[in-house]
């Protein structure tokens, strides 16, 4: 699957959901602008296997255990109306560790790395149970602020077409998708199909506290080339529970799981953790 395929038929369904969405009016539109999370993250981080991905991109499996702190960015841009959702956001983290050993040169390991802009479009033909539900599609550009150490940095173009349900009271996103890929992390550049399930959950049981988890599990089902580091299959889920401060601060404990295999490796890469998190949660009404 060709990139300017992949992005000419989300082009052709984007704009066909936008004649759908133009024809019903009858509620007004909202524009919000929500700081999902923006805060630090204490953690302890457990990894197997490291040795087989020490040159892989992907941060997460080729780092050290070790206690760290990171930041988070999560911002997303919210349009709103009767038949349909349109979300523009921005993800960043980053997190590293420095270690001085004794009469050696101060060593840097990063641990998290990520840099992610989206654009996501999800249309309503049905609703049911406070669910609403029906074709999705987005686009995605994932980097990172610096190479990881015997890696080149990670530069990746993503397409998604599929089915969601959302803006339920627990179901914010559930979703299945076709994925198109071009990486352009590696010379030659491959392009690369999955299929993709992903969700966000949210539950408050009572005022001041919200559980929440979120994540996506991508299978790989061809290349375009050969690159021994591309993932087969990645897994990647987070959950955690917020305590409110105050209106807009927050502090309570978190785990993250991310689970893949490289085509090359021989067994599967982990990373584990678990902290806890200051965070900052906001949402402005823009109209």
């Amino acid at each position: 699957m060709s990139l300017k395929k992949s992005l000419l038929s989300l082009c052709v369904v984007l704009t066909a959901f936008q004649a759908n969405a133009q024809e019903n009016t009858a509620s007004s539109p909202t524009l919000k602008a929500n700081f999902r999370r923006v805060g630090l993250e204490l953690s302890s981080t457990n990894i197997t296997h490291s040795r087989e991905y020490q040159n892989s991109p992907v941060t997460q499996l080729s780092t050290d255990s070790q206690t760290v702190v990171k930041g988070v960015f999560d911002f997303m841009l919210e349009y709103n109306r009767e038949n349909l959702q349109w979300n523009n956001g921005v993800y960043a983290e980053y997190g590293e560790t420095k270690v001085k050993p004794v009469d050696q040169p101060t060593e840097k390991n990063e641990n998290a790395d990520k840099i992610l802009f989206s654009s996501d479009y999800a249309h309503k033909m049905f609703e049911f149970g406070g669910l609403k539900f029906g074709p999705m599609a987005s686009v995605e550009y994932q980097t990172e602020f610096t190479a990881n150490a015997g890696a080149p940095r990670t530069k990746v173009a993503r397409g998604k077409a599929g089915l969601k349900l959302f803006d339920g009271d627990i179901i914010k996103s559930l979703y299945i998708a076709a994925v198109g890929e071009y990486d352009m992390t590696y010379d030659p550049r491959v392009s690369k199909s999955a299929a993709e399930f992903g969700w966000r959950l949210e539950d408050t049981p009572r005022d001041g506290v919200q559980y929440s988890s979120e994540g996506y599990f991508r299978r790989y089902l061809s290349y375009s080339h050969y690159i021994g580091t591309d993932l087969i299959y990645d897994l990647n889920a987070t959950a955690r529970m917020d305590v409110q401060v105050n209106t807009t601060l927050t502090f309570g404990p978190y785990m993250s799981y991310r689970y893949a295999r490289s085509r090359e490796a021989h067994v599967s890469g982990s990373n584990f953790t678990i902290g806890v998190a200051f965070t900052y949660k906001d949402l402005f009404n823009l109209m």
